[in-house]
């Protein structure tokens, strides 16, 4: 039998994905917004030309210029300089809470699949009580109850994304468990937990890969929703929803104000979403064949 055009004998199961990723220009357009996102929050006290939180009222709410590229603030603060700085906020936001998310939902799925019965039943219907609430009204609740801050904004957005993981987890065990493979690792006498680990949720590691990417996306957006309602990082800290939030009133004199952070989010969220259906279609295994 031949082996398919595209899949080299051998060839290692990350190195089809990375070529398949390569072949689609809108996964490498995403990846690229993305990386350029990544690097100017690392590098941004070297980029930034001004202090983020330096005020100065004599230059309020100027329009582009040669000294402030994108105009300033209702303080006088470059914006330019706050939409470096927010990127680490947005991106710290969305990449935590999606940790949180995993580290819970990849156990609750794990343990849910792999034993069955009454616990799965249990577990799933916990899912089912959180997935009935709007993310956005759940995330709202847990962050107004924790109280206003990064941190708490983080938790909230992290805790309402666990079902999604738990459910995905879940699934591919239940097919996963059924395979050769473990049927052998438990004839041979491995225990449940070696089995969970070494075995399954290796195989179960795809699904959520491409679900992180696309909750990125998700997080940031609630993220900056909730800044933009003041229950995120707190003034004079730097976000982007918090910027959106302060330059609404100014749409009419200054609307550069409110635009730019708005444009920072709608870039980033399309880099992810767009990078996260390239990786999908990557590692989708009808497409290689």
């Amino acid at each position: 039998m031949e082996e398919p055009e595209n899949i080299v004998k051998g060839e290692s199961l990350y190195r089809i994905t990375l070529r398949q990723l390569k072949k689609n220009k809108g996964a490498m357009a995403g990846g690229v917004i993305i990386l350029l996102f990544i690097f100017s929050a690392i590098f941004a006290p070297w980029i930034a030309p001004y202090d983020p939180l330096e005020s100065n009222l004599e230059e309020a709410l100027q329009s582009h210029n040669f000294k402030h590229w994108l105009g300033t603030d209702e303080q006088g603060r470059d914006i330019l300089s706050r939409i470096i700085y927010g990127g680490r906020m947005s991106l710290a936001i969305g990449v935590i809470a999606v940790a949180i998310a995993n580290a819970v939902g990849i156990l609750l799925g794990l343990v849910s699949g792999y034993v069955g019965g009454k616990v799965d039943n249990a577990i799933m219907r916990m899912m089912d009580i959180l997935m009935a609430f709007p993310g956005m009204l759940l995330a709202l609740a847990i962050v107004s109850a924790l109280g206003p801050g990064i941190f708490n904004l983080m938790i909230a957005i992290g805790v309402y994304s666990v079902p999604t993981f738990a459910r995905v987890v879940r699934g591919s065990v239940l097919a996963v468990k059924e395979m050769e493979y473990v049927e052998s690792a438990r004839a041979i006498g491995l225990g449940n937990i070696k089995i969970l680990f070494s075995d399954i949720l290796p195989n179960c590691m795809g699904p959520v890969l491409v679900l992180s990417t696309l909750r990125i996306a998700t997080a940031i957006l609630t993220g900056a929703g909730l800044s933009f309602l003041g229950l995120g990082p707190q003034p004079p800290t730097p976000e982007w929803g918090a910027m959106l939030s302060s330059g609404r009133t100014y749409l009419r004199v200054a609307p550069w104000v409110a635009t730019y952070p708005g444009l920072a989010i709608m870039c980033v969220v399309l880099g992810f979403n767009i990078f996260g259906d390239g990786l999908r279609d990557a590692m989708d295994p009808r497409l290689k064949i």
